[in-house]
Order: structure tokens, then C-alpha cells, then sequence
């Protein structure tokens, strides 16, 4: 990859990460206090939406740079190694690689920001302190395991059928896709993601918001939704989806479009 293509890759990927976590943030906060353990009406229900935003706005731009960065440099370097008719691995493998090197910064933003979400009275500013005090720096990286076990899977469905999408649609039209018509690729690969991965998700928030020295805080995926299902059922499993779906099929809309109409501007 050129210079001018990690720069392109860097700064595109990065408004895309902006301008999708703060416009649908609402949507994301309700989610969070559906899928808190202590119910949503406890966890704030309608009420404080914007708690944790600062958060988000300061973790957006260098995981969604970080991820695409990443993304990008791994589709160029296998790029070379394999056929057409690889490319779903290659896709498969480059996403998967950019969620673990964006989780780095993800999962820390995440941590602060579905706690301020769950406990609105308590702020952002006095999350991190507590967050400080109480577990140490890595007390941030609470859940990374859980997060990066959810994302992978999602970016296994997201990503190569973002791409298989945009083929179709270029080969059927015998040109190049606009970029509305990635962002249309991508709500519906963003959708479909989001549905599968529900559960996963549900399980990285009851990790990040269980209060420390409990079992469900020493992040172990299987043993929470163990736990889920013997409780709530196969619905309590997918607690949330409603949100999540809708969040993530406009969220893939403005990420992903947003991405390639400043990735082919950059460039």
C-alpha cells in the first residue's frame, strides 16, 4: 500500500467512524440499558441518552482509522498472493485482523461509555475515575476478549458480503458502484451482522457492566450466556436486537458509504 493510500485508508475510515457513532448514538444507549442486567427503566430508560458521548467522540475517529488502516493494508498484501476466487478469504482475514488491532482502542471507549449509558447519574468523567480506582488501567480492557470473540464473527459476514454485494451491483450495472450505492451494500450487510451476533454482543455488555470481583466480570462469553438462556430464554439472548439491528443497518449505511465516497475523495 502507497502513502497516499494509508493516508486516504487513515483519515476516511476515521470521519466514517465519526459521523456513524455520534449521529445514531441514541440508538446505541438504548440498546445498552436493554441488554443491562439491571432492566432498561433502571438503567435509564429514554431519559440522559447522550450519557457516555464523550467517550465515543474520542475513541470513534482512531478505531475506525485503526480498523480500516488495517483492513486495507491486509487486502493489498494478500491481494497479491491469491485469486479472485479467494477473495472472500482474503476479505474474511482482513477484517478479522483490523477488529483485533481496533479493539486496542474500541474496547477501553466501550468500556466508559456503556457504563456512563447503564448509570447516567454517575457521568463520564467520574466512570473513568471509578474505572481508575477501582481496577487500574486494566480495568478498560475489561471484555476485550468478549468484544473481539463478537467482532470477528460480525466482520466474517459484514465485510465479505459489503464486497460480494458491491461486485454484484457493479457487474450488473457494467461500471463501478457510487458510493450511495456502497452505503446501500452496506446497511444490509450491516443488518444482517448485527442479527447473528446479538447474543455475543448481549454477552460483551453484561462483561463490561458487572460489577468487579463477580463471576460474569472475569469475561467468560460461554458462562454468561449459559446463564441468559437458563434465565430469560432464547429471547433474552436476543435482547436488544430490535435497536441493534436498526443501529448497525444505518450505521453500515453511513459507515460504509461515508468510507468510500472520502476514501475515493482522499485519493
Amino acid at each position: 500500500m502507497e502513502g497516499r493510500e494509508f493516508l486516504a485508508s487513515l483519515g476516511a475510515g476515521g470521519l466514517a467512524g465519526m459521523c456513524v457513532d455520534l449521529t445514531l448514538f441514541p440508538l446505541d444507549t438504548i440498546k445498552t440499558r436493554l441488554q443491562s442486567q439491571q432492566g432498561f427503566y433502571n438503567a435509564g430508560g429514554f431519559r440522559g441518552i447522550y450519557a457516555g458521548v464523550p467517550s465515543a467522540a474520542l475513541g470513534s475517529f482512531p478505531n475506525a482509522a485503526l480498523f480500516f488502516v488495517t483492513y486495507d493494508c491486509t487486502k493489498s498484501v494478500l491481494g497479491l498472493c491469491v485469486s479472485t476466487k479467494q477473495a472472500p478469504i482474503v476479505h474474511m482475514i482482513a477484517a478479522s485482523l483490523g477488529e483485533v488491532a481496533a479493539c486496542l482502542i474500541r474496547v477501553p471507549s466501550e468500556v466508559v461509555k456503556q457504563r456512563a449509558q447503564a448509570y447516567p447519574s454517575l457521568g463520564t468523567y467520574k466512570v473513568f475515575l471509578d474505572t481508575i480506582r477501582q481496577e487500574g488501567i486494566l480495568g478498560f480492557y475489561r471484555g476485550y476478549g468478549s468484544t473481539v470473540k463478537r467482532e470477528i464473527p460480525f466482520a466474517l459476514v459484514q465485510f465479505p458480503l459489503w464486497e460480494f454485494l458491491k461486485a454484484v451491483w457493479s457487474w450488473k450495472q457494467n461500471r463501478a458502484v457510487d458510493s450511495w450505492q456502497a452505503a446501500v451494500c452496506g446497511a444490509f450487510a450491516g443488518a444482517s451482522a448485527a442479527a447473528v451476533t446479538t447474543p455475543l454482543d448481549l454477552a460483551k455488555t453484561r462483561i463490561m457492566l458487572a460489577k468487579t470481583g463477580t463471576t460474569t466480570a472475569s469475561g467468560k462469553v460461554l458462562p454468561v450466556l449459559k446463564n441468559i438462556w437458563e434465565t430469560q430464554g432464547i429471547s433474552g439472548l436476543f435482547s436488544g436486537i430490535v435497536p441493534r439491528v436498526t443501529w448497525i443497518s444505518f450505521g453500515g449505511f453511513l459507515f460504509l458509504g461515508t468510507y468510500d465516497k472520502m476514501h475515493k475523495l482522499l485519493l
